[in-house]
């Protein structure tokens, strides 16, 4: 047992290590630009499993000036987020910026599009800026360190854990995914 003991306190730094370099290579991207054509729409997708949090902030970013006020004219867009099914998550018209946080229900591609409402300068070249996270990345760490009273190490190790978590639930995903895949490529094969 001392033997087992001494070899698991040997292995500790060198698992806290990976664990540390998974944590940076997994972190996700904070935010995208989207260039929105004056006419037609821009979207953004991403495959998300049931019960995933996602929470996202968008806004225009507009650099041209307003001839007659010398302010920036930020022209105003219409956004819709959808489930893979077709339901309306997110929708809002005729505003500069905005946010949408929901609980998926459902497996699939959830589709963020964005457009330029009629009311915009015809001649205006502008962005979207999206923060677009989910899961691990959408959780609120400074609540968990509050309500826990954990802190440095202690709270890192919990993000490291919940990214672990996270990861070993979309391999199990994917891995279903594949199989009921393999199963309907099975029973194709065989009608032919």
């Amino acid at each position: 047992m001392a033997e087992k003991l001494d070899r698991w306190t040997l292995m500790t730094p060198a698992l806290l290590t990976l664990l540390c370099s998974m944590g940076f290579l997994m972190t996700p991207a904070t935010a995208i630009w989207l260039t929105i054509p004056n006419t037609g729409t821009k979207c953004v997708s991403e495959e998300i499993q049931s019960n995933v949090v996602v929470l996202a902030d968008y806004y225009v970013v507009h650099d041209a000036l307003d001839v007659n006020h010398d302010q920036p004219h930020l022209p105003t867009i219409s956004a819709r987020v959808t489930s893979p099914y077709g339901n309306n998550l997110h929708h809002l018209e005729n505003v500069t910026q905005g946010q949408f946080a929901f609980t998926t229900t459902e497996s699939g591609n959830y589709l963020a599009c964005f457009w330029m409402d009629g009311k915009s300068p015809e001649a205006s070249s502008f962005s979207v800026s999206l923060d677009w996270r989910t899961g691990i990345a959408a959780k609120d760490w400074e609540s968990v360190a509050r309500k826990e009273k954990i802190e440095g190490v202690e709270l890192e190790l919990r993000k490291l854990e919940g990214i672990v978590d996270s990861i070993r639930e979309n391999l199990v995903y994917l891995k279903n995914r594949d199989e009921g895949s393999k199963r309907k490529n099975e029973r194709k094969s065989r009608l032919v």
